[in-house]
């Protein structure tokens, strides 16, 4: 029997768990020194998820890939310095506070950020990650948005071709050395893609 794949928009409840454990094998490499040990990790990911700024994609109803975006000043992954400190202790938290402050991206004014998009590794080339852009591009269309950005960093090539296939182009590139050792990329680059009246057209009623 063929799978049932459908899109979502927000976190279903019940699947914080699984969010959290796609995000962390997406991005643990980058928030490992910030929040290891990952059972830690993926527990506080899981506690502080905006539920309402990500869209999922399911297969067979199981979460199998999720693209996290920030808009209105909030994004999917949430938890603010008094969550760190309360969850890892202070002195072993405000160190991390400080990492976490140098990957926080905000948006500008008409602009949608994406956080990333994390797809199961046993749904990888099946176009959950096609599926998951094109929702957040309609997202972005109803907020009134013009533009949306991410940044990827030089370790994720197969990220960055993803994002090239659907309209992203690179406008900036910043060399990171210093992070290099603490979260294992050494630059990261900034793409913007236009958001259009037809991505209007592509979206679907959240459920």
């Amino acid at each position: 029997m063929d799978a049932t794949t459908e899109v979502r928009r927000g976190v279903p409840e019940g699947g914080e768990a699984r969010v959290a454990a796609l995000y962390w094998e997406a991005f643990g490499r980058k928030l490992g020194a910030a929040l290891n040990p990952p059972d830690k990790a993926r527990a506080f990911i899981a506690a502080h998820l905006h539920h309402d700024r990500g869209v999922t994609a399911l297969v067979d109803g199981e979460v199998a890939g999720v693209a996290g975006y920030q808009l209105e000043g909030r994004g999917l992954t949430g938890g603010g310095a008094g969550d760190v400190l309360s969850a890892y202790g202070v002195l072993r938290g405000l160190h991390r506070v400080a990492l976490l402050a140098l990957l926080e991206r905000s948006a500008a004014p008409g602009e949608l950020v994406m956080d990333g998009i994390a797809v199961a590794s046993g749904h990888r080339g099946a176009g959950l990650g096609t599926m998951l852009l094109r929702e957040v591009a309609a997202v972005a269309a109803e907020a009134g948005c013009h533009r949306i950005r991410l940044d990827v960093i030089d370790v994720n090539p197969r990220a960055r071709a993803l994002y090239e296939r659907h309209g992203f182009s690179a406008v900036r590139t910043e060399p990171t050395p210093y992070l290099r050792e603490l979260m294992g990329f050494g630059a990261v680059t900034t793409m913007h893609r236009p958001v259009t009246a037809a991505d209007a057209s592509t979206g679907r009623e959240a459920r």
